[in-house]
């Protein structure tokens, strides 16, 4: 099934709920504004139509409403005692699926990325050795997603200096900008196996609000995503009715 316009109503949904925020952030007390945008991003619901649409895909391959958590998600670790993901699936007692969505908009760009990369590096990390070592039994190995939105501006698709004080960077991230540098893990997180699949999605604010984006990178696409998630979730469920 083809969730293109699904995905286009959850971009949209991204933009108007932060224009929504960020009008209501000006319009309370300056003295509680936070001008470097954290209010508009803790204020939520920004991803919500990225997660309603997983859910369809989930719903789509034969889970419940009731087997898709978007609230109690929290999930045991292994260097850490447990982590709340956006997204769980359990069904019958296997932790079937778990999916992390994330986004980042301007004006900075160098210390978000970091932190996003050691977040999702270590999120996966420590989910899968927690599996590896018993903690979901008698789960099979989960399904792990990841989905990234960067807005599509100049200081995103720009080059980068890298500092190179004493050893060489690989080539590829000489000059790479923020876009290319989250293609780059995006296809290496999966390639690596920490991750099942990964979607980079880029917007702009003006495009965006009528649900317009960009795949810069056809490995990690949401088609592939949404194929990959929902092939494992119908294994599942077929033998389930088997």
């Amino acid at each position: 099934m083809d969730y293109a316009d699904q995905l286009s109503r959850a971009v949209a949904l991204f933009w108007k709920t932060r224009q929504y925020q960020s009008s209501r952030n000006r319009g309370s007390n300056p003295d509680e504004q936070d001008t470097n945008g954290r209010r508009v991003v803790i204020g939520g619901a920004q991803l919500d139509g990225f997660i309603d649409l997983v859910t369809t895909i989930l719903e789509d391959a034969g889970l419940s409403s009731r087997e898709i958590h978007v609230e109690k998600t929290t999930v045991p670790g292994y260097f850490r005692p447990t982590k709340d993901w956006d997204l769980v699936a359990v069904v019958e007692g296997t932790l079937l699926a778990i999916i992390e969505f994330k986004s980042q908009v301007g004006p900075s760009f160098g210390n978000n990325f970091n932190n996003r990369i050691e977040e999702a590096l270590g999120s996966a990390k420590d989910l899968l050795t927690a599996y590896r070592e018993g903690a979901c039994k008698p789960s099979r190995k989960p399904w792990l997603g990841w989905v990234m939105l960067l807005e599509d501006v100049d200081k995103s698709r720009g080059s980068v200096r890298v500092s190179e004080p004493h050893f060489k960077v690989f080539e590829e991230y000489r000059g790479a900008s923020y876009a290319k540098r989250y293609e780059l893990f995006c296809e290496r997180l999966v390639r690596e196996r920490l991750d099942d699949a990964a979607c980079l999605l880029l917007s702009d604010k003006s495009g965006g609000t009528d649900g317009g984006y960009s795949e810069p990178n056809a490995e990690v696409n949401f088609r592939n995503f949404a194929a990959s998630l929902s092939a494992h979730a119908r294994a599942f469920t077929n033998m389930r009715g088997a």
